[in-house]
C-alpha cells in the first residue's frame, strides 16, 4: 500500500515526538541511577578513604581486630565523621548545631563493614553482598584488612522501590499522553499544511486532463501560496496560448481556404467552358496562386522568426538609408491611392546600427505595406526619426482610419487585424507587423504600436546603435 503525503508527514512528526518522548524518558532514569545516585556512591566512596588512616592507626596500636568485635560503640567512634559527637549535645560547644556531610544523610555509616585480611566480617552491616565497594587497609605495606561500603541501591527500602515504581510508571503516563498529543497535533499539522497542496494537486490534474480554466485559490502568503499564485499564473498562460493556437489554426485554415477557393473556382469555369481561357484568366490565376505564395513564405518567415532561426548577416549600415530605399520603391504604390509619403527627418542625417540590411529593409517593408492597405485613399503616412546616444527611433503615423484602444495589444499577434475598416478586404495575411517585431527583437531593438494624432496608427521602432567606429 503507498502512503499519500499526508499519512508521510504524519507519521514522521508522530514518530519524532515518540523517540524524543522516549529519549527523555531514558535520559531521566539515566540521570537518576548514574547521576544523582553516581554522586552519592561517589561522596560515599571518598568518605570510606577518609575511614582508612584511622582504621590502620588502630590496627597499628592493638596488633589485631579483636578489640572491634563485638564492640559497636568503639567502631562508630572510628568511622564517625571529623567533630561529629557520639551523642547530639544539648548545647553545642560552639553554639551552633553539628550539620552532618552530604554522605551522612545516606546513612553510609550503617552500610560500613569492616572486613579481616580474609574478607570475613568484623564488624558492621552484615549484609555485605558481592558486589560492595571494597578498600584495603594497609600496615606497613600489608594488607590487614578491608572496609567493605554496601551500595546504596541495595540497602533501598520497600518504600523507596515503591517511590521508584512511582516515578517510573509517572513516566511513563506523560510519555503516553505526549505520544498521543503528538498524535493529534500531527494529524492537524499535516491537515492544516497540505491541504493547499491537494488543492494544487487537483487542479494540475485537472490542468494536464485539459481544463485551462482552473485554478488555485490563494489562503496564505508562504510558499505554499506563492505556489498557488506560479500554478495560476501558468494555467492562465496556458489558457492564452491554446486560446492563441485555436485561433492561429482557424486563421490558416481560413487564408488557405480563401485562395484555394478561388483557384478551384475559376479552374472549374475554364474546364465547363464557362470562362474561356484567355491572358485575363490566367493573370486571374496567378494572381490567387501568389497570394497563396505570400501566405506560404509569410508562415515560413515567422516559423523562422519565432524560433530563432532566421540567418542574420549583421554589419555596420545606415539604418535611414535602407528606409529611404525602401520607401522610394513603395512611392509610386502609394501615388495611385494618392497617399502621400511624408518624410519628416534630416534626410542627408545617418544613423548606424550593427544589422542585417535585408532584414531591415524586410521589416520596413512590412510597416510601409500595412500602411498602404490600412490607410484611407487621400490620406498621409509621416515617417520621422530621433535619436540619442544609444538608439534610433522611426515613428510611422498614418492617417484614418483607427484602431480602438483596446485593440492596439493585439496588433502584433499572428493573423490578428482589427474589424471593420482594417478587415481582410484589403488583403494581406495578417502576419507582417509579427515578423517585423521579430526582426526589431533580434537586433535588441523594439516595436510598439498606439494611436497616431493623425486619426491612425503608430508604430515606433527603436533600434541601438552602434559604436563609433575610431578615426
Amino acid at each position: 500500500m503507498r502512503l499519500g503525503i499526508t499519512a508521510k508527514l504524519f507519521l514522521a512528526i508522530l514518530l519524532t515526538c515518540v523517540l524524543a518522548s522516549f529519549a527523555m524518558l531514558g535520559a531521566m532514569r539515566y540521570s537518576f541511577h548514574h547521576g544523582f545516585l553516581g554522586y552519592l556512591n561517589e561522596q560515599e566512596a571518598q568518605r570510606v578513604e577518609s575511614v582508612l588512616p584511622k582504621l590502620a592507626a588502630a590496627y597499628r596500636q592493638h596488633g589485631n581486630w579483636d578489640f572491634l568485635r563485638d564492640r559497636p560503640r568503639v567502631w562508630f567512634s572510628l568511622v564517625r565523621p571529623e567533630g561529629m559527637p557520639l551523642h547530639e549535645p544539648s548545647t553545642p560547644p560552639n553554639g551552633k548545631p553539628y550539620t552532618l556531610p552530604d554522605s551522612e544523610l545516606t546513612g553510609v555509616i550503617m552500610r560500613f563493614s569492616l572486613l579481616d585480611a580474609q574478607k570475613q566480617l568484623v564488624i558492621g552491616n552484615p549484609r555485605t553482598g558481592h558486589n560492595a565497594i571494597l578498600k584495603p587497609i594497609d600496615v606497613n605495606g600489608q594488607t590487614v584488612g578491608w572496609v567493605a561500603l554496601t551500595p546504596l541501591e541495595q540497602v533501598i527500602s520497600g518504600v523507596a522501590q515503591r517511590f521508584h515504581r512511582q516515578q517510573s510508571n509517572s513516566g511513563w503516563i506523560i510519555v503516553v499522553i505526549a505520544i498521543v498529543l503528538a498524535a493529534i497535533v500531527a494529524w492537524l499539522l499535516a491537515r492544516i499544511f497540505l491541504a493547499p497542496l491537494k488543492r494544487i494537486t487537483a487542479s494540475t490534474h485537472s490542468l494536464a486532463a485539459g481544463d485551462y480554466a482552473a485554478r488555485v485559490p490563494v489562503s496564505s502568503g508562504d510558499e505554499l501560496g506563492q505556489l498557488a499564485e506560479d500554478f495560476n499564473r501558468l494555467a492562465l498562460t496556458l489558457e492564452k496560448n491554446e486560446t492563441l493556437r485555436r485561433n492561429f489554426m482557424a486563421d490558416i485554415s481560413h487564408e488557405l481556404r480563401t485562395p484555394l477557393a478561388v483557384l478551384k473556382g475559376e479552374l472549374e469555369a475554364v474546364e465547363d467552358g464557362i470562362r474561356p481561357m484567355s491572358l485575363a484568366s490566367i493573370r486571374s490565376l496567378q494572381a490567387e496562386v501568389g497570394t497563396l505564395g505570400k501566405l506560404i513564405d509569410d508562415l515560413h518567415q515567422l516559423s523562422l522568426s519565432d524560433v530563432g532561426a532566421l540567418a542574420y548577416r549583421k554589419i555596420r549600415v545606415d539604418v535611414l538609408a535602407i528606409l529611404l530605399q525602401t520607401a522610394a520603391l513603395f512611392e509610386e504604390r502609394f501615388a495611385e491611392k494618392q497617399i502621400r509619403i511624408d518624410l519628416r527627418f534630416d534626410t542627408t542625417q545617418a544613423a548606424y546600427c550593427h544589422a542585417d540590411p535585408l532584414r531591415l529593409q524586410q521589416m520596413f517593408g512590412n510597416l510601409l505595406e500595412n500602411a498602404y492597405r490600412y490607410t484611407d485613399t487621400g490620406g498621409v503616412l509621416e515617417i520621422g526619426c530621433t535619436h540619442d546616444d544609444a538608439s534610433v527611433q522611426l515613428d510611422f503615423q498614418d492617417s484614418t482610419p483607427g484602431v480602438p484602444a483596446d485593440k492596439l495589444p493585439h496588433l502584433f499577434e499572428r493573423f490578428y487585424r482589427a474589424d471593420h475598416s482594417r478587415s481582410r478586404a484589403t488583403g494581406g495575411s495578417g502576419l507582417g507587423l509579427a515578423i517585423s517585431r521579430n526582426i526589431a527583437e533580434a537586433h535588441q531593438g523594439s516595436m510598439r504600436a498606439q494611436a497616431s494624432p493623425l486619426g491612425g496608427l503608430w508604430i515606433a521602432v527603436t533600434l541601438p546603435l552602434a559604436a563609433k567606429e575610431a578615426a
